[in-house]
């Protein structure tokens, strides 16, 4: 279509003219109402950026000779980061003459990352940089609980409901049987017993 038949033809609906592709050979437009596109396109970009999580790296700071329970106080907030879904960057500053003795900074180091293998998993091993020691941890993905475990589940919990629903309707039943027995008997009319030669009168 010619671009002069396409703007009158949108000029008579009362819409737009929009160029979606102009690198295309023949360039592509389309015919819409721009605002109510244009709105749509926001209200997407915007229900996008809620679902996107962004990710903080959070920093825990170790020192050579940090004491066991100063190490799981540390780890507990570096547990509460990864759970959150943050990285986690750990350094460790040498200190004087700790730089005399780097191998302890990386015990220390594996002792962390051990306590931290079910929240999250190294993406950089201690790396000495300058006078510390860095190491990155990445959270572990969130775990997706299986369809058929979901499906086996449900069925459980709706083959609980059905044997309370019976067993609701059997005790019922079990109730109503007296109740009806009753109105049964009160219901027969109660047979009279034949007069016996004995029980006529003398005239």
């Amino acid at each position: 279509m010619l671009l002069d038949s396409a703007l009158s033809l949108a000029d008579r609906h009362g819409l737009d003219l929009v160029l979606i592709s102009p690198t295309a050979n023949p360039p592509v437009a389309k015919i819409m109402d721009y605002g109510k596109f244009r709105y749509d396109q926001q209200k997407r970009e915007k229900e996008a950026k809620k679902k996107q999580k962004v990710i903080e790296v959070k920093e825990i700071r170790l020192s050579t000779f940090i004491e066991q329970h100063d190490l799981g106080v540390k780890g507990t907030m570096a547990k509460k980061f990864l759970t959150e879904g943050d990285k986690l960057k750990v350094s460790l500053r040498f200190k004087g003459r700790e730089r005399g003795r780097t191998e302890r900074g990386y015990e220390v180091m594996k002792r962390f990352a051990d306590m931290m293998k079910e929240y999250g998993t190294p993406e950089k091993m201690p790396v000495l940089e300058g006078r510390s020691l860095i190491m990155v941890i990445n959270p572990l993905p969130p775990k997706k609980e299986k369809p058929a475990l979901k499906a086996e589940a449900a069925e459980e919990v709706n083959s609980e409901i059905t044997e309370e629903v019976v067993s609701a309707e059997e005790k019922t039943e079990k109730k109503r049987k007296p109740a009806d027995e009753i109105k049964e008997k009160e219901a027969t009319p109660k047979s009279k017993k034949p007069k016996g030669p004995s029980d006529e009168m003398d005239l």
